[in-house]
């Protein structure tokens, strides 16, 4: 029996005015059977994890193909499920880059495609650790708690060298409040990703590739870029036409090749056999993260993984005088005859855990589980001369814009900044609310700058752990527009000296620690992050948003960050002191340029857009007296009140360095950077700031 009901569910979370509740109603069928459930549990799939296994089985993984096979479940589409072929943004890749993208989009409303030549997630393998800027991204999206309570959380480094302890400490430090490495793998976060998406009523569409693509170059047309997609499974062709293209679809990227842009850098002779498994060890911290060093042999990274497991990256040499090749040939006359040489694709997993041992002695490694995933792997540092076409429709993202070695966790973290820093300028574009021509460029000069400094960094690491002289790739002639890079840190592996390894780690991590957490990572100026001639605070535009602890209320406490979230939300921090003395002056003519509706706040849309926040040195019961008068009106209507009792040398007033004379009013972008600052009296500078990349609201 069935019957219909009126269900009430939220309306984008606004209320309209005249509105009682933010509520819009439809009709839901609901199945009333005393027979039988309505709902049925589906069937699981149990996939191999590994194309090759040991003496201890094999390894699989359980998976709902009706919550993660997207288009092609094989029960069939939702209803709900009509996609346009007139959209405004279309996604090329659902692996992290494109799934986080996608995220974002979703959140603020914008139309747009998802699509993957895959069938399903990732099964196993790739990346496996969040820094804490990760995490904080997330956090403005709602997602971080379910990624970081997810798998081991790493807060030590260990690091020897030829059976000797050069290094263990603690370690990925800091002033976030996801202090540590969070070991999460690639498949199980993209799963999040789906189950996000489905919620919002988006399916990836699987086995789904790009054809061809081309852009009109007439600027009247509204959805300029023409993509032809192709069904691999059916052959089934749509012609799509979108506002913009993403290509966040690998290192061998079809977008990037078919827009020219040349993948620059170097392919280096370094290879890693990549062993996931359970290990019985008598080295001493087996599930520390670190890297053991070979003087003879090279070296192998450890990371710590859940359930017990360790994914072990096993430096390998595959010349024809290698420990492999020697290996071979007093076991295989046949290879010896033929040449000795190596094909990476053929060692074996027996193969690269003897490497490991002989890195490793004289401590000893032997396999106590299946494998949960193998694979062989030359490492490129690669980094594409331009993020984005010329015409800005068609960016690049992820390892379509830059490749790396595994050292520092950088192809993941990179990822979520590329898309949190791309994805609210692309949606804010796309619903006309910001210019193409001003906010557009600002993708590639900030993020290929980034991506620039991960390639010194992560191959300074990497050539130290492997004692490899091979030249870092030399980008010199394609970024004299940016800042100087700090200087990678120089090793020579023919040293052979403990003290200098030292000096070397000591160095290292004094000038990339934080960069290696992700919360070292600063924009150049532009019309976003401009030039302050008089700063109103400490911290430069450009840089990561302090994320202090504070106050919200009589019951409850936490950070400065919990207030700032939203995928496209245009932040306005107001440092407000005392809310006495000469800042209440200015407070008051803030306050009236945000009451009258030819001021910046109202021109731009308002609550709608803005999220103003006040933090004041009041407590809460303080507060509301202060702001009573009507010349307050402007702030008491417009702000999330937040009260900075902490301590004069850790709140958040002094985080900021605030002059609590003159207040301050800080700019934070969607993806927590600070755009500008100004002191409180200058609410007309902000006009003229948002003027030169915002479209006022309709």
């Amino acid at each position: 029996m069935a019957k219909s009901v009126q269900a009430f569910t939220w309306k984008n979370g606004f209320r309209e005015p005249g509105e009682k509740f933010p509520w819009k109603t439809e009709n839901v069928e609901i199945v009333e059977d005393i027979e039988k459930p309505h709902y049925v549990t589906p069937p699981t799939s149990e996939i191999l994890t590994s194309n090759v296994h040991n003496s201890l089985g094999l390894n699989t993984l359980r998976t709902w193909p009706t919550i993660y096979d997207g288009t092609k479940s094989p029960h069939g589409l939702p209803e709900w499920w009509k996609p346009s072929s007139n959209i405004d943004v279309l996604i090329c890749g659902a692996g992290p880059a494109g799934l986080q993208i996608a995220v974002s989009l979703a959140r603020q409303g914008v139309n747009f495609r998802i699509i993957d030549k895959a069938s399903a997630p990732l099964i196993a393998g790739r990346a496996d650790g969040v820094q804490p800027r990760f995490l904080e991204t997330l956090h403005s999206w709602g997602l971080a708690t379910e990624v970081h309570e997810e798998g081991p959380l790493i807060e030590r480094t260990a690091i020897y060298k030829d059976g000797k302890k050069l290094l263990f400490h603690r370690s990925h430090q800091s002033d976030s409040r996801y202090r540590g490495l969070h070991i999460i793998t690639q498949g199980q976060l993209e799963r999040i990703y789906v189950r996000d998406l489905l919620r919002h009523q988006i399916l990836i569409e699987r086995e789904t590739m790009i054809s061809d693509f081309t852009t009109s170059p007439d600027s009247s047309v509204d959805h300029p870029v023409q993509i032809k997609l192709k069904d691999s499974k059916t052959g089934s062709e749509e012609t799509v036409h979108a506002k913009f293209l993403i290509g966040s679809d690998g290192g061998a990227s079809m977008i990037r090749k078919k827009l020219q842009i040349p993948f620059d850098g170097v392919s280096t002779d370094i290879y890693w056999g990549i062993l996931d498994c359970i290990f019985e060890s008598d080295y001493p911290h087996a599930w520390v993260f670190g890297s053991v060093i070979s003087s003879k042999h090279g070296g192998c990274v450890i990371i710590p993984r859940e359930d017990g497991y360790i994914r072990l990256y096993t430096q390998l040499d595959t010349s024809a005088t290698g420990p492999i090749a020697q290996s071979r040939q007093a076991k295989d006359q046949e290879f010896q005859e033929s040449g000795g040489h190596v094909e990476a694709s053929s060692v074996t997993a027996e193969e690269v855990l003897e490497q490991a041992n002989k890195i490793f002695a004289p401590y000893t490694l032997k396999f106590a589980s299946s494998l949960s995933w193998f694979t062989v792997w030359k490492i490129s540092e690669r980094v594409a001369r331009s993020f984005s076409s010329k015409d800005l429709r068609v960016h690049l993202a992820g390892d379509a814009a830059h490749i790396h070695s595994v050292m520092g966790a950088f192809g993941l973290n990179a990822s979520i900044m590329d898309s949190a820093n791309l994805a609210w300028k692309v949606g804010l574009i796309a619903q006309n609310k910001a210019k193409l021509e001003s906010l557009g460029p600002t993708y590639d000069s900030e993020r290929r700058y980034h991506a620039n400094r991960i390639i010194h960094v992560s191959g300074s690491y990497l050539r130290f752990v492997c004692n490899s002289t091979f030249p870092l790739a030399n980008f010199s002639h394609v970024r004299k527009e940016w800042p100087p890079l700090p200087e990678p840190q120089k090793y020579n592996p023919a040293q052979d000296n403990p003290e200098e390894d030292v000096e070397f780690l000591k160095s290292f991590f004094g000038v990339n620690g934080h960069f290696l957490l992700g919360l070292d990572a600063d924009y150049a100026p532009s019309v976003i992050n401009p030039v302050n001639e008089t700063a109103a605070i400490g911290p430069r535009n450009g840089v990561r948003a302090p994320n202090p602890r504070v106050c919200f209320s009589n019951t409850s406490t936490g950070y400065l960050y919990d207030v700032l979230t939203g995928a496209s939300t245009l932040h306005l921090v107001i440092f407000a002191s005392d809310l006495q003395g000469p800042v209440r002056q200015a407070l008051k003519k803030l306050s009236r340029a945000m009451s009258s509706p030819n001021g910046f706040f109202h021109k731009y849309g308002a609550k709608a857009r803005f999220n103003a926040v006040l933090v004041t040195k009041c407590l809460p019961r303080e507060t509301l007296p202060l702001l009573a008068p009507d010349e307050f009106t402007g702030l008491r209507e417009n702000c999330t009140m937040i009260y900075d009792d902490r301590a004069p040398d850790e709140d958040a007033h002094t985080c900021y360095e605030v002059d609590h004379a003159k207040g301050a009013l800080v700019f934070v972008r969607p993806d927590l950077w600070i755009g500008t600052s100004m002191f409180v009296d200058q609410a007309e500078e902000l006009e003229r700031y948002f003027a030169e990349w915002l479209v006022p609201a309709t």
